[in-house]
């Protein structure tokens, strides 16, 4: 699929990621249905709610359905994140969410694009720094703290949500860290969805002194050759406003934009 039309790429990315479940489901992590919902429990810190869509629901039937995840996560005393699209129907959906206690965090970009070109830019890695993929849980936790150095907040949710998903199947994630001189200097994932033609790009957090150097290019390249060798024609990221401009640079087109509303008992 080469066609870059912002509403066929949209069309895509609901038809083929949106509910976003892991398949396989890592152990320790559960799933459940709520209606159109589905409510995700164990791979983060906090609970996860996604959806394609919310069947129309609208009123008060929407609004029960919300309190229903209040009511659930606070019984366990456990946050949630209920991930906002911005052509989710109805209009006013977030305008609810904000009423029965969830607030919105940082506005993410959603880009989607081929995968082709992006595998056929050799990564062009700055001197000093090479790209390593790793599984181990030491790696892990080196990403995990190269990561709260970044965004000054715990990260180690990261460290036991990876794990899982490698435990669960390794060949759906691969992991890759930027390393100099021994240090992990930034790292990204990708997920590979089963029975889709899509890759999934994540993280990207550079340490400070290590960004504009092409470091988080380098590894969008190295991730989009690692998709085109198993098959997967079409990446996408939800990306924030500083790796934007590159990916859009790259070729991925923004379909949307996507606000984690997250309630906290």
């Amino acid at each position: 699929m080469t066609d870059l039309d912002v509403n066929t790429l949209r069309a895509a990315y609901d038809n083929q990621i949106r509910p976003e479940i892991p398949d396989p489901v890592p152990a320790g992590v559960t799933v459940e249905r709520d209606g159109p919902l589905v409510r995700i429990i164990g791979l983060d810190a906090g609970g996860f709610l996604t959806y394609r869509d919310l069947g129309g629901l609208t009123g008060d039937a929407l609004d029960e359905l919300i309190a229903r995840q209040v009511r659930f996560f606070r019984e366990r005393g456990m946050s949630v994140e209920w991930k906002l699209n911005e052509h989710d129907e109805p209009a006013d959906l977030a305008d609810r969410l904000r009423a029965a206690g969830f607030v919105p965090e940082d506005r993410e970009t959603v880009v989607v694009g081929p995968v082709a070109p992006l595998a056929a830019a050799l990564p062009v890695v700055p001197e000093g720094v090479r790209l390593r993929e790793v599984t181990a849980r030491e790696d892990l936790e080196r990403i995990a703290a190269m990561e709260e150095e970044v965004w000054q907040a715990d990260r180690s949710h990261l460290v036991t949500g990876l794990a899982k998903e490698i435990d669960a199947d390794p060949n759906s994630i691969t992991v890759v860290v930027a390393e100099a001189d021994g240090v992990v200097v930034s790292a990204g994932w990708v997920r590979y969805l089963a029975n889709t033609g899509f890759a999934t790009l994540w993280g990207g957090s550079t340490l400070p002194q290590w960004r504009r150097r092409g470091i988080y290019r380098a590894l969008v390249n190295y991730r989009a050759r690692l998709a085109e060798q198993r098959g997967r024609t079409l990446i996408q990221v939800d990306c924030s406003e500083d790796s934007r401009p590159i990916l859009q640079r790259l070729g991925l087109v923004a379909v949307t934009t996507t606000t984690p509303y997250v309630y906290t008992p």
